[in-house]
């Protein structure tokens, strides 16, 4: 039963038969509302404006919880349940957004490497100021080993690196271009474009291509995207170029 709207409508003088009037609709609708059925948004509008009540004062128990304030700077545009999940289109105009930097970190991302679209495009932002850096694993590595068994896929992983490398090889001819290879335990795979990054962070055991992917935005010096910008920094120095 809905007391307080029964005691609304009575306390306006009305009936059942003149809400139903009021709002067109049925009388059986009222007696519904009146059994405890809520109605549906616009006419719980309606029926607030007719009884001079508000929503939480009817129906207290379907009051929207406010949001939690985000914290300042936090900015997460989008989330992927896997990286096999995120649409051709959105890798392209990730990068194809960039104006200043582009960053690949990750053990193989062969499936960049393969897409000529990609390709064309950080060929095209090099030629045009844009600095390209990419770090991919150290094919040689414990480390790749490692990750490899992890994976359940034994040497493949180094075989992707070096396929990786042998498609990237026409953007060593270019400036603003750079190579290093890394043989760092990776927490995350990093995609940037500037002050955009998708994340895609790894599970033990998962192949990263399985793992979740983040877009994440820096907006200062404190946000979530400021600790994935450090750390791809701190890849960068300790990497060899890769010859």
């Amino acid at each position: 039963m809905s007391d307080l709207l029964r005691r609304a409508i009575e306390d306006a003088q009305l009936t059942e038969d003149d809400v139903a009037a009021r709002l067109g609709v049925d009388p059986k609708t009222v007696r519904r509302w009146l059994a405890g059925r809520v109605p549906y948004p616009r006419h719980r509008a309606r029926l607030c404006k007719l009884l001079g009540h508000d929503e939480e004062d009817l129906w207290p128990h379907v009051r929207a919880p406010r949001p939690l304030p985000q914290p300042p700077g936090a900015q997460i545009l989008a989330s992927y349940p896997h990286r096999w999940a995120v649409p051709r289109a959105v890798w392209h105009q990730h990068f194809a957004s960039a104006r200043r930097e582009i960053g690949i970190l990750a053990y193989a991302g062969l499936f960049l490497a393969e897409d000529q679209g990609i390709i064309r495009t950080l060929t095209d932002k090099a030629r045009n100021g844009v600095a390209v850096r990419i770090l991919l694993g150290n094919p040689g590595g414990p480390r790749i080993s490692q990750r490899g068994a992890d994976e359940g896929v034994g040497d493949s992983l180094a075989a992707k690196i070096r396929n990786a490398l042998v498609l990237y090889q026409p953007l060593r001819e270019l400036d603003n271009v750079e190579i290093r290879l890394h043989d760092t335990t990776l927490y995350n795979s990093i995609y940037r474009a500037d002050d955009d990054l998708l994340i895609n962070p790894h599970a033990y055991g998962i192949p990263a291509s399985h793992a979740p992917v983040l877009h994440v935005r820096h907006v200062d010096d404190g946000d979530m995207a400021s600790t994935y910008l450090r750390s791809f920094e701190r890849v960068w120095s300790d990497a060899t170029p890769s010859p």
